[in-house]
């Protein structure tokens, strides 16, 4: 039983680390909290694509972002921009594509196993 139900846990399959994200906080500024440098932060606004994930297991919500970025067709198969994508019940599973793949590879000076805010 979790202690805050507004409180969901990230999982970043890519490098094995996880983080909490409130329900209104989007997925993006969650991953910012990790303290990890190099993190690619574009527009913030669901435009330049930089932030694409695919949530690979999860309930999510997603605001408007551009087709450009995301198809219909990818976003069918839980393609989303961090910056766009909430949680909403449970955890959530993801897996960093493009830009941001670099930044959340795992490295020596990254911890094993989840982090905490």
């Amino acid at each position: 039983m979790r202690l805050n139900p507004t409180m969901l846990r990230i999982y970043i399959e890519n490098c094995g680390e996880s983080f909490d994200c409130a329900t209104t906080q989007n997925v993006l500024r969650g991953m910012e909290c990790l303290g990890r440098k190099g993190i690619p932060v574009g527009c913030r606004g669901g435009g330049c694509g930089v932030c694409k994930v695919r949530v690979i297991r999860g309930h999510y919500r997603t605001e408007k972002m551009s087709r450009a970025c995301v198809s219909a067709e990818q976003q069918q198969q839980g393609y989303a921009l961090a910056c766009r994508l909430y949680a909403d019940e449970g955890d959530l599973h993801l897996q960093v594509v493009g830009q941001m793949q670099r930044a959340l590879q795992p490295s020596d000076a990254a911890p094993a196993g989840p982090l905490e805010n």
